[in-house]
Formats: structure tokens, C-alpha cells, sequence
């Protein structure tokens, strides 16, 4: 009989934190107490708070061990499971209140959280198709088949006012139904999983944590539209994702909830995986299509839509996977659950990917019109080291840089629209006083420089030139002429681009410019950058009344560039200084510091 389960995550995150010793120590310390038939061991996806990893709750009690190490193991097995004493210095820190452990809800970074998407990450073994039917799982594919015709689904979609998580936020339903308004014949239904925004991982998490919810997704949008077969575009440095995708594909076919005459009825549709090499373009739709169809991974020009001539130049539905884990929920619970959600216009959830300097790293699902500020500062817990905020980075190298004066906007894709940001597909970097706008929107565009597939003119040139402009503002070479320059630029690149990824290319770039134009002034008027962050503008000196003299600095200095006595400051010389800043790391006397 069992009576205590623990569920530990084993999304990318806790993995690489070393969540599979931390497996093979529970199983090999609950075999030595003899509780193997007594406590159920689960690996999950995703709990969210990927700065805590490894992550494990242990039930009925609920409690919340966090940064849990292999050693760690017996103190939890022996302490808790046998003799029913909570391991507190292993206890989440915002679950404890005065010795005692309190709600996950309650802590600050799930308390304005609402999941719907990540509904079952961290919930149920994404490799056991019958913990997902034990949560509602394929009810809402039996009921559009048994109970609604095509029409009524895609009536329910357009009325919950579901958009895209994608990008863009296009009307889900009002896609589905071009699809289905097509002649019949061969049509598809497409995932993009080819998230490639850096530090962004909701998809991904998704997938590894809850991957049955995009199957039957995918399903209810073949009956949707008359379509019998669909693919799942995923890039292959997802292996986690992947392997639980086929999973979870196979258990669906020996279940009868993939393949021929689902439920009983004359509905068939199926699904395969196509892994993609890593092609940042190819999250453009079209260039996904010609991806999948055997091709380089190009973007065509629209129209036609792919709605009408996609896949193989057939009609074909293409959503990403978290407005997927979306659809079963609004069938089951109707289209008004949905749009009683976030804001006129932007109904229901979105989940980011919050990282950078913030203290709560991890994955977030807020209701649509939830404000910067309440993400940063209560779910995300505030900067580190009590540094001010200064900006957020939205929607990964296409979106644009929210400053900290506008950190009480709401997240929704109008109002983001209008401060020059952009939803994206989630990715939501977090930004301190110590970093560089300049050298930020120039990271950006390197990306893009790298990812771009060169098939347009002003996106394979025009991007190369924006950022040669800005490597010579970070060098401390650029002019004020350079500066109407890249503005100038920036614009023709977004209005004559072949696809998104060169049309939204330059928002690093403009945003950055728009709300920051003064750290861009003091890099070509002052030739100083503000953030001591570009390092040809940048230099590392050692202050002569705080230097005692302990020559650690001189040990560590990997060019030799540090030179003084024992017991007697030291001077760094400025001609040989690579400007690594391993000496400032390294100084327990704050004598090193940058100018």
C-alpha cells in the first residue's frame, strides 16, 4: 500500500542540477529502509523554479524540498519518511512560517501565478499515459468527437478568444476556421516546438512535463479542420522532450487515441516527429513547412497563408505547443473559463521564461494584464545583491527592452505593442544596473546575424550593417551621424524584410534607442560607457589606499598584467589587462575596481 509519494523533477533544468543521482539515491535509500512498497517515486516535469533545482515534494505532507543533493537523501528517507519529522534545512524557505510548513500557493512566487498550461508540469510522469487520463486526460477529444460537430469546436476556440503563444497572437479559431473552409482533401496540423529564443524554455518544458496535452491538442484540431495527419516540429537539442514525445505517441497509438477510428468513431489522425537542426528562422511558420517538407528551412512569401496552402501545399493549421496545452481546458470548460481571463483583448494566460538577474529563475504562467512590476518584483522576488532594476528584455531577439519607468505595464499584446515591446514567444530577461543597453541590444543582433537564413536582402545585409554600427559604439568609434544611422536602418529593415524574423530584427535596437538614447550618447560623446560593461571603453585599476598588498590578485591574473611587492599596492598594467576581471572577483578587499 502506498502511502507517501515523492515527485522530483526531471525537466532540462533540475536534470543538469543533477536530479538523476538524486533519483538513484531515494530508490537506493528507500530499498535500504525497506520502504520501496510503501512510497511511490515520480519523475515530473517542471515545478517552476528552476533557480531551486533539484526540486522534489514529498506528499500527503506537501512538502517542499528545494537545491536537494544526493547526500541529502538519507536525512530525508530516515528524518521524514520513517520518523515523520520534517527535514526543515531542506525546506523550501517561503514554506516555513514559524517551524511550520505552509502551502506552496501561498509563497510569492506561485501566489499570482495561474496554470493552465503547465496545469500537469510537475504533477504527473509524463511517461504514463494513465496518470493524464487520470487528470481529464482525451475528454475533451471524446467529447468533440461523440458530442460536437467540427464547426462547434472551432465556434467554441474563436469565442474563448484564445490568440497564438507564438509571436504573433493571431485568432486560434479564426485560423482553425480558414483551414477548415478549405475544400476537402489533405490537410495537416503542425506544431512549432522550434523554440530557439535565448533563455527561453516554455515550451520545452511543456513537452517534457505534460506531453499528452499536445497530442490530444493536435487532435481535436484535425477533427477541427478534416485533417488526419500532423507532425510535431521539434529541435533536436530538446532530448528530454523528444524521447518523452515518442512516449507518449506510442502509448496514444496502443490506446487507440492516435491512429485509426478513435473513440469508436470514423475519425483517424496521427501524429510524427520531425526534428529540426536548430535553425532559428525555421520558428517562422513557413520556414517550419519547408523544413518539415525535406528542404533548407527558408520562409516564403505570404500570401498564401498556410491555412490555405501549407504543408505540401496543402492546407495546413500550425500553432505552437503552449496554445496547444490550452485547448483541452477550454473545451472541457467552455469558451466563456477562458475568456473570463486577462484582458479585452488578451484572454486567458501566458507562460515566460524568466531569467537573468533576478532571484526566482524559473517558469511562469500569469493571468494576460498582469503588470512587469508584479513579475520582477513578487513572483520573480526582486534583483539581486538589492541592485535597481533597469530594464526587461520581451520576446527574446525580437522583442524590444522594457525600461524601469514603464514597470508597471501590463503584459498583454496591445500594451506591449505600445511601448515598442513585443509578447514573443515568452522569453523575459531581467536586466540590473550593472548591464549595458548598447552592449544588450548588440547581443541581440549578433543573434539574429547569426540565425538570419539570407534568402532577403535587407535582412541578410541590412542586420550585418546594424550591427557593424553598433560594434563601433561599443568600441567607443561611433558618431552621432551613426546613431540617425542605425535608427534609419533599423526601419528599413522591419518594412522590407522577407519575414518576421528580419521585420522584428531591429527592436532591440530602437527600443533600446527610444529609452536608453542617453547611455548611446555617452558611448560616442564621452567615449565612456556608464555600466563599465564594453570593455574597449572600459578599465581595471587597483586603488592604492585600499590594496594591502596580498598579491592574490598578481596569482591570479592569467596575463601577468599585475605587478607589486608583498605587503604593497599593486598596478595593473593597462597595456597588457585583457579585462577578464578575474582580479575583482578574487580581491576580498574591494581594492579592484572597474573605470
Amino acid at each position: 500500500m502506498i502511502r507517501s509519494s515523492i515527485l522530483l523533477c526531471a525537466g532540462t533544468g533540475c536534470c543538469s542540477s543533477g536530479c538523476d543521482k538524486v533519483h538513484d539515491a531515494i530508490e537506493e535509500n528507500l530499498k535500504k529502509a525497506g520502504l520501496e512498497s510503501e512510497v511511490k517515486l515520480v519523475k515530473t516535469g517542471c515545478f517552476g523554479l528552476c533557480a531551486l533545482g533539484p526540486i522534489m515534494i514529498v506528499y500527503p505532507e506537501g512538502t517542499f524540498y528545494a537545491s536537494v543533493k544526493p547526500e541529502d537523501i538519507p536525512e530525508i528517507i530516515t528524518e521524514h519518511l520513517l520518523k515523520g519529522r520534517i527535514v526543515t534545512r531542506l525546506v523550501y524557505d517561503e514554506t516555513l512560517q514559524g517551524g511550520e510548513v505552509s502551502s506552496l500557493d501561498e509563497t510569492g512566487f506561485y501566489k499570482k501565478q495561474k496554470r493552465i498550461a503547465l496545469r500537469n508540469c510537475g504533477v504527473i510522469n509524463p511517461e504514463d499515459i494513465n496518470e493524464y487520463i487520470a487528470y481529464d486526460g482525451y475528454v475533451a477529444l471524446g467529447k468533440v468527437l461523440t458530442e460536437m460537430k467540427p464547426d462547434d469546436v472551432i465556434k467554441v476556440i474563436k469565442d474563448s478568444g484564445l490568440r497564438g503563444r507564438g509571436g504573433a497572437g493571431f485568432p486560434t479559431g479564426l485560423k482553425w476556421g480558414f483551414a477548415a473552409a478549405q475544400p476537402p482533401g489533405q490537410k495537416y496540423v503542425c506544431c512549432n516546438a522550434d523554440e530557439g529564443d535565448p533563455g527561453a524554455f516554455m515550451d520545452r518544458s511543456i513537452l517534457e512535463g505534460d506531453p499528452h496535452v499536445v497530442l490530444e491538442a493536435m487532435a481535436i484540431a484535425g477533427y477541427a479542420i478534416g485533417a488526419n495527419e500532423g507532425y510535431i516540429y521539434i529541435r533536436a537539442e530538446y532530448p528530454i522532450a523528444v524521447h518523452r514525445l515518442e512516449i507518449a505517441i506510442k502509448e496514444a497509438r496502443k490506446n487507440g487515441l492516435l491512429g485509426k477510428n478513435i473513440f469508436g468513431t470514423d475519425f483517424c489522425f496521427d501524429i510524427d516527429i520531425r526534428l529540426g537542426a536548430g535553425a532559428f528562422v525555421c520558428g517562422e511558420e513557413t520556414a517550419l513547412l519547408t523544413s518539415i517538407e525535406g528542404h533548407r528551412g527558408e520562409p516564403r512569401p505570404r500570401p498564401p497563408f498556410p491555412a490555405v496552402k501549407g504543408l505540401f501545399g496543402c492546407p495546413t493549421v500550425l500553432n505552437n505547443v503552449e496554445t496547444y496545452a490550452n485547448i483541452p481546458r477550454i473545451i472541457l470548460l467552455g469558451a466563456d473559463w477562458l475568456s473570463s481571463m486577462g484582458t479585452e483583448k488578451s484572454k486567458g494566460t501566458k507562460v515566460f521564461a524568466l531569467a537573468g538577474m533576478i532571484h526566482n529563475s524559473g517558469l511562469v504562467e500569469v493571468p494576460m494584464g498582469t503588470t512587469m512590476r508584479e513579475i520582477v518584483e513578487e513572483i520573480g522576488g526582486g534583483i539581486p545583491g538589492g541592485k535597481r532594476f533597469k530594464a526587461a528584455q520581451i520576446g527574446g531577439p525580437s522583442g524590444g527592452c522594457i525600461p524601469s519607468s514603464l514597470i508597471d505595464v501590463k503584459i498583454d499584446y496591445d500594451s506591449l505593442m505600445e511601448v515598442g515591446a513585443m509578447m514573443g514567444s515568452g522569453g523575459l530577461i531581467v536586466m540590473d544596473e550593472d548591464s549595458c543597453m548598447v552592449d544588450i541590444a548588440k547581443y541581440f543582433l549578433e543573434f539574429t546575424v547569426d540565425e538570419s537564413c539570407g534568402k532577403c536582402t535587407p535582412c541578410r545585409i541590412g542586420t550585418k550593417r546594424l550591427y557593424e554600427l553598433l560594434e563601433k559604439v561599443t568600441k567607443g568609434q561611433g558618431t552621432l551621424a551613426d546613431l540617425d544611422k542605425m535608427e534609419r536602418l533599423s526601419y528599413y529593415i522591419k518594412e522590407n524584410s522577407l519575414c518576421a524574423l528580419g521585420q522584428s530584427a531591429p527592436n532591440p535596437v530602437l527600443s533600446t534607442l527610444r529609452y536608453f538614447r542617453d547611455e548611446y550618447d555617452a558611448h560616442v560623446v564621452e567615449k565612456r560607457c556608464p555600466s563599465h560593461a564594453c570593455k574597449d571603453l572600459m578599465s581595471i585599476v587597483i586603488t592604492p589606499d585600499k590594496c594591502i598588498g596580498c598579491t592574490l590578485c598578481k596569482k591570479v591574473c592569467p596575463v601577468d598584467a599585475i605587478a607589486g611587492d608583498v605587503k604593497k599596492p599593486h598596478v595593473i598594467d593597462q597595456s597588457l589587462c585583457i579585462k577578464c576581471g578575474v582580479c575583482i572577483e578574487k580581491c576580498k578587499f574591494g581594492a579592484i575596481v572597474k573605470q
